[in-house]
């Protein structure tokens, strides 16, 4: 057990080490038996707020542009991390649209693209996709990075034809669609407008 120099206690972090709480940040003292102990390189990476998730780069803001100080090993922790579904803005706009009085089922995998939140009586559907994995278009926050664009320009030009694919099939079954961004997410009151006359519509 790793102790506190001077408390005798263990150190407690606040949350789960993961890429929305990213709160275990401290650098121990040295431990009984004389070697350092520290936390591992990925809450170092996370310390320096640097890259994307399917829901936290609104956090990072301009910062965006740092997504290449990554080494190929720390970016790939961090990869296997990014959740797909109860990502961060997924979660935001989920208790926003509770909050109005709308209920919803998750992620229906009977529907092209597991949507986000589903609302069969209405036949309307909501994603929440974050900018940088589904390529929002002029936006900050989906700066492509300059490293292994081989790799990444495939990747994410795929996500963004599956989007557009997964769209239109939607929308032929008789289903009406609403993207949110991540990026739209700051401004609460404007995007509960948007919900309402969406499915209210």
């Amino acid at each position: 057990m790793t102790t506190v120099k001077g408390r005798g206690r263990s150190p407690t972090c606040c949350a789960p080490l993961s890429l929305h709480h990213p709160t275990c940040t401290k650098h121990w003292n040295k431990s009984p038996a004389g070697k350092r102990s520290r936390l591992s390189g990925l809450s170092a990476t996370l310390r320096r707020g640097i890259l994307p998730t399917n829901g936290c780069l609104s956090d990072l803001g301009e910062r965006s542009d740092c997504l290449d100080s990554l080494s190929p090993s720390e970016r790939s922790k961090i990869m296997a991390r990014v959740r797909s579904k109860d990502s961060r803005p997924e979660m935001l706009v989920r208790r926003l649209v509770y909050a109005q009085g709308y209920r919803y089922r998750l992620h229906a995998k009977d529907l092209p693209g597991c949507p986000d939140l589903v609302f069969r009586r209405r036949e309307k559907v909501i994603f929440v996709h974050g900018c940088f994995w589904h390529r929002h278009e002029g936006c900050a926050l989906a700066r492509m990075p300059k490293s292994r664009l081989d790799f990444w320009q495939p990747k994410l030009q795929a996500n963004k034809r599956r989007d557009t694919r997964n769209k239109r099939q939607l929308v032929r079954e008789g289903w009406k669609v609403l993207t949110i961004w991540e990026c739209q997410l700051k401004n609460s009151e404007r995007l509960g407008v948007r919900v309402r006359r969406f499915l209210d519509a």
